[in-house]
């Protein structure tokens, strides 16, 4: 027997496999279905507790979906989502609310994701009273807390969603989405609608809840800046599918996909000596009803050969912890 026992890494808190989400295209008089788009088509990763994964991509490549579809607010078609403890909830008609207990969501734009009709305290306490958690009396003192916790006046509880900043709509969506103690928020496009000084408000608030409160986050963003700060693991999305995932360091220093090198090359920067020497066959993204065959990338990548029209790659792991998905790299 050896001296020492062998370590087991820690089960992740949150497990998706091969994730699905398909939307029927119809037409004619009597809607008949005449194809479907694959916005996502084959999505998997896992979160860690106390984790941050960034999921960058250009707009329509099935970010915003994949975080919708792991709250259940759109129909899955295939795949698994499980977080540590918990089954399948995919293979469920109906998400269980233990579920949405532990999986919340900050949407991106703060003021049409709030109700102008309700007030603060009534914002916040819906969570409570939809999952009937404690007294009337404990959930304002609970509303109260939170409220505090964000940043947020206790005399602003009264107030309607108008009449506070898009900075503050985004703090009360945040203690909204707190309130009923999740593990993991889906952060969409958090701060994309806000001032960069208001941006960085928010990021830091987000933050300092994750050391407080051991919290992980899915933090989809098209900002790659953004995703710098605040990740620890970051997956590159393409139409529909994930062509590259690894450590945030590795990925922002060395990405070895030509869809990631592109995304870095377009990046602003404010360091005239930081350029990354790629260029793109073409700036013209592929319709999602209609996805080349093979790697989907094949028509802008100055790599593509006819292995990549013919054959799609799949996620290898690399050196360093980046697993990609390419012929070539």
């Amino acid at each position: 027997m050896p001296d020492t026992a062998e370590q087991i890494a820690p089960a992740p808190l949150l497990s998706v496999e091969n994730l699905k989400v398909h939307f029927a295209i119809r037409a004619g008089v009597f809607q008949r279905q005449v194809g479907e788009v694959k916005a996502v088509d084959g999505v998997s990763f896992s979160i860690g507790a106390g984790e941050t994964l960034g999921l960058v991509g250009e707009s329509g490549c099935g970010k915003s979906t994949t975080g919708l579809a792991l709250m259940g607010l759109v129909r899955v078609a295939g795949g698994r989502i499980a977080m540590k403890g918990s089954q399948d909830v995919t293979s469920m008609r109906n998400v269980p609310r233990s579920h949405r207990r532990r999986m919340q969501i900050i949407f991106q734009d703060p003021f049409s994701s709030l109700n102008p009709r309700q007030r603060v305290r009534d914002i916040i306490r819906a969570p409570l009273d939809i999952h009937r958690i404690g007294t009337m009396e404990e959930r304002r003192a609970e509303v109260a807390k939170l409220i505090s916790l964000v940043g947020l006046r206790s005399d602003q509880a009264d107030n309607f969603p108008h009449q506070f900043s898009g900075g503050q709509r985004q703090r009360i969506g945040i203690a909204r989405a707190l309130a009923l103690k999740p593990d993991i928020i889906v952060c969409d496009e958090p701060v994309s609608a806000l001032d960069v000084s208001v941006q960085a408000q928010i990021l830091n608030l987000l933050a300092d809840l994750q050391s407080e409160l051991g919290l992980s986050y899915l933090f989809i963003s098209h900002d790659l800046g953004v995703v710098e700060h605040i990740s620890h693991q970051v997956a590159v999305m393409y139409l529909g599918k994930i062509v590259e995932i690894g450590p945030k360091k590795v990925i922002f220093s060395k990405p070895l996909h030509p869809y990631s090198e592109l995304l870095l090359r377009s990046a602003p920067s404010h360091d005239p000596h930081h350029r990354h020497q790629f260029s793109a066959v073409s700036d013209d993204i592929p319709s999602a009803t209609k996805k080349p065959s093979g790697c989907a990338f094949h028509t802008r990548c100055p790599l593509a050969t006819d292995l990549c029209r013919r054959v799609e790659p799949q996620l290898e792991t690399k050196a360093h912890g980046q697993s990609i998905a390419c012929h070539h790299r």
